[in-house]
């Protein structure tokens, strides 16, 4: 009797492989061979799902975006505010080796959109998603009193999006820079500037 195959398991299987590739031998030494190897197939049995290494890294991110959206819903459960602000960021940041790990496939990805409009289009659509969460919970906080700054909205949501797509970037290329302890830390001083009565009361 023919063995029946999971395909979406053998594609979260191959997506895990690269993942661990990636991480030890980075992506110029994330070959197709490697990959299938890793996963412990046959070098043949990823072109029906994978037909090439630049279809593996499209579906890898994505299967990042979205485990990272679900610690970040799960992170953000019944929170409101700054609070929802503070745990929807500490999910993206890399502050243990998985979360290092998912920005070494994001950053070979991120070097794709440059030339393919495809990947561009998928990584804005990704990128606004979390804007787009960050604006609702920056709003609560708004009205609820914890944020004042006198600064737009929008330019509170891409400071937030540039530090954490730019600590990926260090983490993944300088790991020793930028500890855990000391992102968590700037992310608070950071939201601490969002509310200059709070400060001053608290200098």
């Amino acid at each position: 009797m023919p063995k029946i195959v999971d395909h979406d398991q053998r594609r979260l299987e191959l997506v895990d492989a690269t993942w661990r590739i990636i991480a030890q031998h980075g992506i110029e030494g994330a070959t197709m061979r490697e990959i299938a190897t890793e996963a412990g197939f046959a070098n043949g049995a990823l072109k029906p799902y994978f037909p090439t290494k630049d279809h593996l890294i499209t579906f890898a991110f994505g299967h990042v975006f979205s485990r990272t959206n679900q610690r970040i819903a799960s992170a953000v459960a019944n929170k409101v505010g700054l609070e929802a602000i503070r745990a929807f960021c500490q999910e993206v940041l890399p502050l243990d080796q998985d979360r290092i790990n998912e920005a070494r496939i994001v950053i070979p990805f991120w070097q794709k959109t440059l030339t393919d409009p495809a990947k561009a289009a998928l990584h804005d659509t990704s990128m606004n998603q979390w804007r787009s969460a960050l604006e609702g919970h920056l709003r609560q906080a708004r009205d609820r009193g914890e944020v004042t700054a006198g600064v737009h909205d929008e330019d509170i949501v891409n400071q937030l999006m540039s530090m954490l797509l730019g600590a990926q970037i260090i983490a993944a290329t300088s790991p020793g820079k930028h500890l855990a302890a000391q992102l968590s830390t700037q992310l608070d001083s950071y939201l601490l500037l969002l509310n200059p009565v709070a400060l001053t009361v608290r200098c």
